[in-house]
């Protein structure tokens, strides 16, 4: 895959670092991207830090890409030069795939690429963008949002949560979850903005007991796994056990279970040949009727469709 980042003046340098830690070199056995920076021209580029970055490309390197990401920068409130907005409009006619999170869901805005579509930026600018691009649905409560071959997250780590939908989407789950790990990130995380996780436990957890009944849970997913046998596990009250649980998580057990066996039914479905009824009792689910509903609800497609659209079985 060809990926092309869009460096505006003032780009935000977290941003960059991010769509460089996900799209750049990996260890084997993880894709690897053909990932170039561009900017209106090359040549030095002031970052929201002041540190100025060479760019080597300009906004031809857009049109060649099969990925355009447009990174959020400092002075978003003032609209981009035609040219860009011309290039990522072109870039989108030539049939890339185009995403931006935090404030560069702006240049998107500005493009026209996000009237009559769902789009989301950082809760703190969503209004703003409401209020200056009325055709554009903000949804300010969202992580991201994707609408088919135009992608958009929230604000600063959020942007890690874009990337790896992404990765997710064109090389599916076990692929998104090997670069994850490289960088020591969960692989997915439900919510909104609210930043909930979706399945990992913090390493430095210092209630011991939650933890072993968290790594009990993971081995036994293929049993029922109700809120008050967890807290019988962990010698506390339902009400107890949900508290500490969300402090030390984010979320509540259900919803991180939930996640944790699509998670699972997803590497299951990528690499196996197993039935997708077998794939269900192994992750938890009664039938794969109500894991096809569960799948089709969260993930957007039934269990067959991905398995079509991801296998890594020979």
């Amino acid at each position: 895959m060809t990926v092309a980042a869009y460096v505006p003046p003032g780009v935000g340098m977290l941003a960059l670092g991010i769509v460089t830690e996900v799209f750049g070199p990996h260890g084997e056995g993880l894709p690897g991207f053909d990932f170039a920076l561009c900017s209106d021209r090359p040549g030095p580029v002031p970052t929201d830090l002041r540190v100025p970055l060479l760019i080597e490309h300009g906004l031809d390197r857009l049109a060649a890409a099969d990925l355009v990401i447009a990174l959020p920068w400092a002075g978003f409130r003032t609209p981009l030069e035609p040219a860009v907005l011309d290039a990522l409009s072109a870039a989108h006619e030539n049939g890339a795939l185009v995403a931006a999170h935090c404030v560069g869901t702006f240049a998107l805005a500005a493009a026209g690429l996000l009237d009559g579509r769902r789009a989301t930026t950082h809760w703190r600018f969503a209004e703003l963008l409401a209020r200056r691009y009325p055709d554009v649905a903000v949804e300010p409560d969202a992580l991201y949002i994707d609408e088919e071959r135009i992608t958009t997250g929230a604000g600063a780590a959020a942007g890690f949560d874009l990337c790896l939908h992404l990765l997710r989407r064109e090389y599916g789950a076990a692929m998104a979850n090997a670069v994850a790990r490289d960088m020591v990130l969960p692989s997915h995380r439900d919510g909104g903005q609210a930043q909930y996780l979706a399945a990992p436990v913090p390493e430095d957890c210092q209630d011991e007991r939650l933890t072993e009944v968290i790594a009990w849970a993971r081995e036994h997913l293929h049993e029922p796994l109700p809120v008050a046998e967890l807290a019988r596990r962990a010698v506390m009250s339902k009400r107890s056990f949900a508290r500490r649980f969300a402090a030390a998580t984010g979320t509540t057990p259900h919803a991180w279970l939930r996640s944790l066996r699509l998670s699972s039914a997803e590497e299951l479905l990528e690499t196996t040949d197993l039935p997708v009824e077998e794939i269900a009792h192994r992750v938890g689910y009664g039938s794969a009727a109500v894991l096809r509903e569960q799948f089709v609800r969260r993930r957007g497609v039934p269990p067959r469709s991905y398995r079509r659209s991801f296998t890594r079985v020979p």
